[in-house]
């Protein structure tokens, strides 16, 4: 008799199956007791009521892995509406020691450092199996979007010979005893990738070097990049962005509705088009709406973005907003100008609920252009000769923009701090589990 998963018993009304699981629940009322056996696809109650089997559930502790043949019988006070009847139990692997905290319970509240000490097995709480069913929708959304209109999946390596961004957030290893990086991103590679499909995309990790402590910032995360050729500037990928996050979610609502309604989420409407602002205009907004002068500055603080959604929701009914045209003094050297002031660029960020979730804009194409600034921002040519390579042998106009998962996440789940969207954070202090 083949294992069956617990969606599937309901419909094999009358017959005998075999489940496995963990004993999410076990309720000892003498003469019966009610197992919840939980797998990766919910649950499943089962009733026994011959003590020789209920015997050997005695003195285990959840989370314990059963097999349990039973006949499926209509019940419908049980959730799906059937459950297991005259049961032989075989316990697989016994779990003896108490649990750290109870992953059984609708309130699942241990501290951060707790439940990321424990997260092999915080991670089966039902909650926390919804966000990350739902983190994978997020991919699967974007990955099925992209390949729909003509994007090309590619893997780019993550052993580098030189930082993508900047040579101060990179983490040096020892390559067979020459220097080498964790890549940052995947940009040069989805660029010179460019030349060989036009469309492509990528999901995978990077790595930054920053000594943060913030609830915004991990040293690795997943990366959702996107680049494009022949482009007329920053604002056809702002188009394609936007229609990214259109399925997406869209996607999640349906797919995920379960989910969606257990963690009590409330997914966006992604209006067309997005509503934007250049960054000096953002900035000014800033100041005549909530009096702090940040003009001149050439970023924006984490406040700033979160007082220009609040303008968006209101004022413009959009819990998304593109910022555009930031300063060329904060964008890598490979960005394009702005044609009418240099000292901006054709780079721009989609903030959503309070914060930027993507970073994209306009590459620089042509070759000269490029070495030359490389060469202003101090830039060995030489180090980064594979890049240019593409672009001496010619690159359409083109542009990309990459989206950070875990952030997306947080900020559709309402969470408070990216290491809870994230499966095993990696930070300053954390290198474990």
């Amino acid at each position: 008799m083949s294992r069956l998963r617990t969606d599937q018993a309901p419909s094999r009304m009358g017959e005998r199956v075999t489940l496995a699981g963990w004993m999410h629940n076990w309720r000892d009322m003498g003469k019966f007791g009610f197992l919840v056996l939980r797998d990766g696809a919910g649950t499943f109650q089962v009733v026994l009521d011959d003590e020789s089997e209920m015997d050997k559930l005695r003195g285990l502790q959840f989370e314990s892995v059963l097999e349990v043949e039973g006949e499926v019988k209509p019940e419908p006070r049980a959730p799906g509406g059937a459950e297991l009847h005259d049961c032989r139990v075989t316990v697989i692997s016994p779990v003896l020691e108490p649990l750290p905290f109870e992953v059984n319970k609708k309130e699942f509240k241990p501290g951060l450092a707790v439940f990321l000490d424990n997260a092999p097995l915080g991670l089966r709480h039902p909650e926390k199996r919804a966000l990350f069913r739902i983190s994978a929708e997020l991919m699967a959304g974007y990955r099925e979007y992209l390949s729909q209109n003509g994007f090309v999946e590619i893997q780019s390596p993550k052993i580098v010979g030189s930082a993508t961004e900047s040579g101060a957030n990179v983490f040096e290893i020892d390559y067979f005893g020459r220097p080498a990086y964790l890549a940052q991103s995947p940009q040069f590679y989805k660029q010179i990738m460019v030349g060989v499909f036009e469309r492509v995309f990528e999901v995978g990790p990077v790595f930054r070097a920053e000594k943060h402590h913030t609830a915004r910032h991990t040293n690795e995360y997943v990366s959702l990049d996107v680049e494009m050729g022949f482009i007329k500037d920053h604002t056809d990928v702002m188009a394609v962005l936007t229609g990214v996050m259109r399925h997406i979610f869209g996607r999640i609502a349906t797919a995920r509705a379960e989910e969606v309604e257990l963690l009590q989420i409330k997914v966006p409407a992604v209006g067309e088009p997005i509503p934007s602002l250049r960054f000096p205009d953002a900035q000014q907004l800033i100041f005549e709406r909530y009096g702090e002068d940040c003009r001149g500055e050439p970023d924006l603080a984490p406040q700033h973005e979160v007082w220009l959604c609040e303008y968006a929701e209101k004022e413009l009914g959009s819990e998304f907003l593109f910022i555009t045209h930031y300063p060329t003094s904060k964008r890598p050297f490979y960005t394009m100008p702005d044609d009418e002031d240099p000292t901006l660029t054709q780079g721009f960020d989609l903030l959503f609920r309070g914060c930027e979730v993507v970073t994209g804009g306009q590459r620089i194409h042509r070759y000269d252009q490029l070495l030359e600034n490389a060469h202003k921002w101090g830039i060995n040519p030489d180090d980064i000769a594979g890049y240019l390579l593409a672009f001496k042998f010619g690159m359409p106009p083109h542009g990309g923009f990459a989206v950070g998962l875990e952030r997306l996440l947080m900020q559709l789940a309402g969470l408070g701090n990216l290491r809870e969207a994230t499966l095993f954070p990696r930070d300053v202090e954390r290198l474990a589990p």
